[in-house]
């Protein structure tokens, strides 16, 4: 069986938007919409949770409404961090799924999440305990300590930069996560932090430019543009030449 794991509790401070850009409504979607319609029907997805606040409950169950979904098995609650919002996910997931299941986590804010990235990371966790997409970095890569002067020259040959989804065993990852707890816990930063820290056998996979996230409105006005450039298997060619209308998504 295989869950994913949506992460949808943030509230987007940098994009300065009035609402988490999550739910900042796409060409009339909430950002959400487009990595739940993924999801929802990539035939190696068994079930999806959500970890979310509330008060964006029913806005998320129109998209699954909307895309058809019966893979949605529920909310789960929303952490003081990141991956405690995860760990409440996982223990979620783990009252219908056993423990040599995979979880695949993604952000809300990744919209352009592919099938393609999907089906290579469900392939690749076998035998493994996690799989994580990344990226080459192109750039040259210094060191400061101070944020002032350059310390070091990094090899950017060995760096790569971490991408969603990652994809994990839920058992040994449920696990390290709980090792951390109360405390440790919320000092880590990225969901593959604390499987590297436990010691588990996570894979890397080339992962996908376009798979970028959603933290300013640079990044919001690029997504716009996918969404008038792009055609393929999950994007439905946008009518006429105007951008996709960007609005902000109120909740009564």
């Amino acid at each position: 069986m295989a869950s994913a794991l949506i992460l949808s509790g943030g509230i987007g401070s940098r994009l300065g938007a009035s609402v988490p850009k999550q739910y900042i409504k796409v060409d009339e979607k909430p950002v959400i919409y487009f990595c739940i319609e993924q999801l929802s029907k990539h035939e190696g997805i068994d079930s999806i949770q959500v970890v979310a606040a509330k008060q964006w409950h029913n806005v998320i169950l129109d998209c699954f409404k909307e895309v058809g979904c019966a893979k949605f098995f529920g909310f789960s609650e929303v952490g003081i961090t990141r991956q405690l919002s995860i760990y409440n996910g996982l223990t979620d997931i783990r009252k219908y799924a056993n423990d040599t299941s995979c979880v695949l986590i993604h952000d809300a804010a990744r919209p352009l999440i592919s099938a393609e990235i999907i089906t290579r990371s469900l392939k690749a966790v076998e035998g493994h305990d996690g799989v994580l997409p990344v990226l080459s970095m192109k750039d040259t890569i210094y060191e400061s300590i101070d944020g002032k002067q350059v310390s070091a020259l990094l090899n950017r040959e060995t760096l790569y930069a971490g991408q969603a989804p990652e994809t994990f065993r839920i058992g040994p990852y449920y696990r390290a996560n709980e090792r951390l707890l109360p405390d440790k816990i919320r000092e880590i930063n990225g969901s593959t932090e604390l499987a590297v820290l436990a010691g588990l056998d996570i894979m890397m996979i080339q992962g996908d430019e376009q798979n970028f996230k959603i933290t300013t409105k640079e990044d919001l006005d690029h997504f716009c543009d996918v969404l008038k450039q792009r055609q393929c298997a999950y994007f439905q060619p946008l009518p006429g030449p105007d951008t996709p209308k960007v609005t902000p998504l109120s909740v009564s």
